[in-house]
């Protein structure tokens, strides 16, 4: 690289030598780089690059690389004259391959100088077991893998520029090896949706989502985005920086120093510091020991978030540091575990298992396992925010990005000793939540109320990115060890499973998450013996909470990991023993509800005849048979989710609507908008019933004042409850409203407004409030059995993969979806619902890993998050759906236990993401099986390159992991 400098004149730096670290370079600060002069490529020279990341579209590679070789050819022979390998992600600055590239000069480009280059290579590059970064093998093999690539890259085209006739061959490659050197390409992704629309009707109708126009033009306000009080103060959390100590000393001092501070407040200064959502083993501000890393020891309050910030770095915080136990295995060789009878350490028991699983023994059919399943960031996109202020009297208001504003009136009422009836909470949209602000945002509004009410001026609490990640929780990591008993044609005559779920350093959510995990631990499948029981683990980790599916995901995971080894145990095809197993109509659950009305076989039939399911099996074999290092596998995988909130008190609901002289009706429920359509469902729902167009029907906010003690937006049963309320709502007006339409005429009444006005003048209540609590359920953890749920959904998915078996890259090629919704309300929505939920899960089960430092991550500060932020952390794009995509809703499947004939669609499409990690395995098994290795073992999600790569084994995995066991790569679990 030529650069130059003003005094010292023109300076060539080698190429090798000018990376000297991690973003630095050999540039003096009075240097700058003249020119970069790119050759172009002589005959017989071939330039290269590679490259791997945790998804594909990311700036940030696991592994780079950058190759170019020159070759002589004399009498038909190949050899290598000039060689350069470079590496990136093989440590901390781009590194050269010097002993291989010596080593490779003068050799003719055959099998025995491969393998030569590939002994060499794994000397140029060594690297620790605790390398930052982790994933040792998996890059040491990527590394050697890159280099086979551009083997195979030289060698074809050699071949293909007439210097040697039969390279290939020469290079002991033949046809199947070709695509390894394949650059990927994308085409544009096409897709189809099909549904049915109600004609004539307000409901039925793929309407608009009434806010997205205001949204994509980023008119829309969010709680950040409301124009702040006079004087309203910022406030920044002082957070611990270990997982687990007593608090020796806590010195704000520095801080309070600071221009513009205007306090620190902490546990001395919160009335009752007592909180938590389900019970009070949590402080708003720790007061002896804290309990994970970015546990809430105080708040700084200043006039801007910067100083406020910066002021919170400057508290002094003194730790006596206790052990620390940082994952499920941590907790139970320890066992600790939340006890809190009645809300943990259930079990769900049904027949004989005992008996069953001893007779499934004697006959050599019976497999037992450990499963495990990674956490998963909600991600939303607006992050934590609270705006705190008080009023005369004590009142307090706030307005918080939230799901629950009912628990942030209650715990900031607790948390300051005032009653409810003075403390309203109030949300106009929240910017995503998927479970994650449902209870972790109460938290942080108390924080933000401790000092507006001591200083009585408004307070601003909005968590940075990073911030809300490390502190906030996930989607709970869950650990499976199961036994299964299954006859000589797949039928599952009997599980045995005990689920643990890290619950971190308080109890939250996690009871009721191990309950809905235990009740869909059978999947979609009958099994006549069961016993599930689900242990919450207590680590010091933040607390996890809700997420899409509340511990759902898990356990139908789980089931689906067993039954895909019994199918291969059997040597028959996965979706033939999934089918064979899959409920009938009438027959019950383990819990002990029946199955009526149901649309599971005809949501599978549809979904795997769709996609052509048996035509594309054979064409994948082909495929396979065809191709040594791409490997393509199919999966279809069923859903049946139970409707309802377990914790049989959350299923009732409240709206308010109001008739104007001018005919528009303003609605007010307790549920919450967070993007997913359920004002907009809400104004159909009233325009059907009030026999006025959806237009006519606004939806201003959620407030606690308006409609009091609301259940979360949750379960996926907002819209049953609150549609069913608003209903009732609208039948109240409709009574009083009868006289009136009657007295003006047929003709006269199609003018709503004419008769808001005529039933003014008569004097009748034009507001009315409605109630809804949804019947016939019943359940106790008492042994009995019952219907936790109102219904279930049904869903079933087809997915095709293919897989980079030497890189683990992953290719969605084609996903076809049938979801049962019943009538729907907003098709639009309901599909985009099904779509997002089944993209979302794809992330889950696919690509996204939470990385914390543990015994397992050594290289991580332990308890941190190391994955705080997009940098790390990787959601899907749109370049990772599917390249097909073709989703249906189910059509003539009325729902009658919902409004409008309707289904929740909330949570159900997540599980449809199964597919996808089922079809990895699929083709990471053909992998295995070309190479004669055995196939029957768990593959743990979330299957990202690593797994893949590693679990596809190979001569070049050989040299970095010895073992004959199947790899596991570790896991924050």
């Amino acid at each position: 690289f030529p650069g130059e400098s003003l005094d010292r004149g023109p300076r060539h730096i080698p190429a090798g030598q000018f990376f000297k670290g991690y973003r630095t370079c050999d540039m003096k600060p009075d240097e700058i780089l003249t020119t970069i002069a790119l050759p172009l490529n002589r005959r017989g020279e071939y330039v290269r690059e590679f490259k791997q990341s945790h998804r594909r579209e990311d700036d940030i590679a696991i592994v780079t690389s950058g190759m170019r070789a020159r070759f002589d050819v004399v009498d038909g022979v190949a050899t290598v004259s000039e060689v350069v390998l470079g590496y990136g992600g093989m440590s901390f600055k781009t590194v050269s391959c010097p002993k291989t590239q010596a080593l490779l000069i003068g050799k003719p480009w055959n099998d025995d100088t491969l393998k030569l280059a590939l002994a060499s290579l794994a000397e140029d590059l060594p690297m620790a077991p605790d390398v930052p970064g982790g994933m040792c093998e998996f890059r040491r093999s990527l590394a050697n893998s890159f280099f086979f690539k551009f083997y195979v890259d030289c060698s074809r085209r050699l071949e293909a520029d007439g210097l040697v006739g039969n390279a290939l061959a020469a290079a002991g490659l033949d046809a199947a090896d070709v695509s390894a050197a394949d650059r990927f390409h994308r085409p544009s992704p096409k897709g189809a949706q099909y549904f049915q629309i109600q004609e004539g009707k307000q409901v039925g109708q793929a309407v608009m989502h009434q806010a997205a126009e205001v949204q994509v033009t980023g008119e829309a306000e969010y709680c950040d985005d409301i124009a702040k009080p006079v004087g309203t103060l910022h406030g920044a959390l002082v957070m611990s920086t270990v997982p687990h100590a007593r608090l020796v000393k806590v010195d704000p001092s520095a801080a309070l120093a600071m221009p513009g501070v205007h306090g620190y407040f902490g546990a001395a200064d919160v009335p009752h510091n007592d909180t938590g959502p389900v019970v009070y083993d949590e402080e708003v501000f720790a007061s002896e020991f804290v309990t994970c890393v970015g546990h809430q020891i105080g708040i700084v309050v200043a006039e801007t978030q910067d100083i406020a910030l910066e002021a919170a770095r400057l508290v002094q915080v003194q730790y006596e540091e206790l052990p620390a136990l940082l994952s499920i295995d941590d907790a139970v060789a320890a066992g600790s575990y939340h006890e809190y009878p009645p809300f943990t350490d259930h079990t769900i028991e049904d027949g004989d298992v005992e008996a069953a699983m001893a007779a499934c023994a004697a006959a050599g059919r019976v497999i037992e396992g450990e499963a495990r399943c990674g956490g998963q960031e909600h991600f939303y996109l607006e992050p934590m925010a609270n705006l705190v202020w008080c009023g005369d009297n004590d009142e307090v208001h706030t307005i918080s990005s939230t799901q629950a504003p009912m628990k942030h009136q209650k715990l900031i009422a607790k948390a300051l000793g005032l009653p409810c009836n003075k403390v309203v909470c109030k949300i106009k949209r929240v910017g995503g939540g998927f479970g994650g602000k449902e209870t972790r945002a109460a938290f942080l509004n108390v924080c933000a109320a401790i000092p507006a009410f001591h200083l009585r001026k408004p307070v601003s609490l909005v968590l940075d990115r990073h911030v809300d990640m490390a502190i906030t929780g996930a989607r709970h990591a869950f650990l499976g060890k199961y036994k299964v008993g299954y006859s000589a044609e797949g039928k599952i005559l009997a599980l045995d499973m005990r689920l643990y779920n890290n619950a971190g350093n308080s109890l939250d959510l996690s009871g009721a998450i191990m309950d809905r995990a235990l009740f869909h631990s059978d999947g979609a499948y009958k099994i006549p013996n069961i016993r599930v029981t689900g242990k919450c683990c207590k680590t010091h980790m933040p607390s996890n909470t809700a997420f899409r599916g509340f511990g759902g995901p898990q356990g139908v995971l789980f089931a689906e990991m067993w039954m895909d080894r019994v199918a291969r145990r059997l040597n028959k095809a996965a979706e033939e023993v999934r089918e064979l197993n899959l409920y009938e109509e009438g027959e019950t659950c383990h819990f002990g509800q029946k199955m009526v009305s149901s649309q599971l076989k005809a949501c599978w039939e549809q979904a795997t005849g769709s996609a052509s399911l048996a035509e594309r099996r054979a064409s994948v074999v082909a495929f396979n048979a065809a191709h040594k290092h791409k490997k393509r596998g199919i999966a279809a995988t069923p859903v049946k989710f139970g409707i309802s909130f377990t914790a049989l008190f959350f299923n009732q609901a409240g709206a308010l609507i109001h008739c104007y002289l001018d005919g528009t009706v303003l609605v007010t429920h307790g549920g919450v908008e967070m993007g997913q359509g359920l004002h907009t469902k809400m104004a159909q729902v009233c325009a059907q019933e009030l026999g006025i167009t959806t237009d006519k029907v606004y939806i201003a906010e959620t407030s606690t004042d308006k409609v009091p003690n609301a259940s979360p937006t949750a379960a996926s049963s907002s819209s049953d409850l609150y549609g069913a309320a608003v209903v009732d709502a609208c039948r109240q007006l409709n009574e009083r409203l009868a006289p009136v339409k009657a007295k003006l005429g047929e003709e006269a009444s199609k003018d709503f407004a004419a008769v808001c006005n005529a039933a003014y003048f008569s004097r009748v209540d034009l507001s009315a409030h409605g109630w809804y609590v949804t019947p016939n359920l019943e359940w106790e953890w008492d042994g009995t059995k019952g219907n936790p749920f109102n219904y279930f959904c049904f869903g079933a998915a087809v997915s095709e993969v293919e897989v980079d078996t030497l890189s683990g890259d992953i290719n969605l090629l084609r996903t076809d979806i049938v979801m049962d919704v019943g009538d729907s309300i907003n098709p639009a929505l309901d599909v985009g619902q099904v779509e997002g939920g089944f993209v979302q899960g794809m992330g889950w089960v696919a690509l996204e890993e939470l990385i914390f430092g543990d015994k397992d991550h050594t290289w991580v500060k332990p308890g941190t998050l190391f994955t705080a932020g997009p940098g790390t952390y990787k959601i899907p794009t749109a370049n990772d759906i599917p390249l097909e995509f073709n989703v249906t809703l189910l059509h003539n499947a009325p729902n009658p236990r919902a409004v409008a004939s309707s289904k929740a669609v909330g949570e159900p499409p997540f599980l449809l993401a199964n597919s996808v990690l089922f079809a990895i395995k699929d083709a990471v098994c053909e992998a295995r099986m070309a190479l004669g290795l055995g196939v029957d073992f768990d593959f743990n999600s979330p299957a990202t390159p690593e797994r893949v790569r590693m679990a596809c084994a190979g001569p070049i995995t050989k040299l970095f992991y010895k073992s004959d066991e199947v790899y596991r790569a570790k896991l924050t679990c």
